[in-house]
């Protein structure tokens, strides 16, 4: 059996055999320490998304309704599906390459069916402007700074572990979202329902592969990406994971405040301390640009405990577990953050488990 092996950005044709000897060479620190090789074993078609063919539907078979929101890509709308009457969501895509537009459809396409994946329903073209469009699955969303205002400690952990879910299968199926966020998670919380929207900086998972460093809203950066490392992966979503259960327990919007990509890096800095990232710095052959080695010298930070963040408001959302599963994600090095199958495994989520008695991952 042949595959595609992906060097840098050319691939080469190899065997089996020749793929697993090249990942034995690659050094650890520079894949994913799980689901390294998943597209090395999917055919050619799976992820080779500039080859795909969209199958464009019919634009008149859709009412478009209220805005709902916008973005840098792309605008958002209530719609209505003609044939069966039902609510939907439009969202128009600004001018992009088309090969964007393409990833962005195969990836969804591929993760179709998926636990709590947003699913994509049509593709379709205006007639007059020729802006693609893609159709989705309408989810009755409240605003996050609304809702999370309302959420007990159960319901945190409840709607964390339907994410987890989602990233979970998205990363066994070999693919990064690159931009999790409150905003890119559609919660229903009247029918207990969670979604993960917004699959537009998606992309394949290829070790040793260099990656677009800009990707990701800034509050929910990894290191990773402030430090212009390339080679990131599947746990680049586990820190915005760690970011998003950090706001929600300590109910700080959001957790790191940066004004810039730089500022952003200064308060993880603040929070983490200055050590561990000089040994991030260090195994990683990285070097800071945004902020200067001598301001972080002059004035080094020592890691804070989390329970400083503890204060009278949300003392009730705040354990022990929440505390430890938070400092097993905010990690600079995100060779030692949990997956997201190790952090559904966490006793933060056992109460929700022995709800849903669910079986344990050993079984799975």
């Amino acid at each position: 059996m042949f595959c595609m092996v992906r060097i840098f950005d050319k691939l080469i044709l190899c065997s089996g055999n020749q793929a697993r000897r090249f990942f034995a060479t690659v050094p650890i620190e520079k894949r994913a320490h799980a689901y390294a090789g998943v597209n090395t074993h999917k055919p050619k078609e799976y992820w080779d998304y500039e080859a795909h063919v969209v199958n464009w539907g019919r634009f008149e078979e859709y009412k478009v309704g209220e805005k709902l929101g916008s973005g840098k890509y792309s605008e958002v709308f209530e719609a209505i599906n003609t044939r069966n009457n039902e609510k939907c969501v439009i969202k128009f895509l600004k001018p992009v390459k088309k090969k964007r537009i393409k990833r962005e459809v195969k990836i969804l396409e591929n993760l179709q069916g998926g636990p709590n994946i947003i699913s994509l329903l049509d593709m379709v073209k205006d007639p007059v402007s020729r802006i693609p469009a893609l159709i989705f699955e309408f989810v009755n969303n409240t605003y996050f700074k609304t809702l999370y205002q309302e959420f007990s400690d159960y319901d945190i952990r409840f709607y964390l572990y339907e994410l987890l879910k989602a990233l979970n299968y998205s990363h066994q199926m070999g693919i990064m979202h690159r931009d999790v966020k409150p905003a890119n998670v559609m919660i229903d919380h009247e029918n207990r329902k969670l979604r993960l929207a917004d699959w537009g900086l998606a992309e394949f998972y290829h070790p040793y592969m260099a990656y677009n460093v800009r990707v990701a809203s800034r509050y929910f950066k990894g290191p990773e990406l402030l430090l212009d490392y390339k080679m990131y992966d599947y746990s680049l979503d586990m820190w915005s994971v760690g970011c998003i259960l950090a706001q929600m327990i300590f109910m700080k919007t959001p957790f790191f405040h940066g004004l810039n990509n730089s500022d952003q890096l200064l308060q993880i800095v603040k929070v983490l301390g200055t050590d561990d990232l000089n040994s991030y710095l260090k195994k990683y052959q990285l070097h800071i640009k945004s902020i200067s080695r001598n301001d972080l010298k002059r004035q080094p930070h020592v890691r804070k405990k989390l329970e400083k963040f503890v204060n009278n408001q949300n003392q009730h959302l705040v354990s022990l577990e929440a505390l430890e599963l938070l400092n097993r994600l905010l990690c600079y090095d995100h060779q030692e953050r949990l997956t997201a199958r190790e952090a559904m495994d966490h006793a933060y989520f056992y109460p929700v488990v022995k709800e849903q008695d669910i079986p344990s991952s050993t079984a799975m």
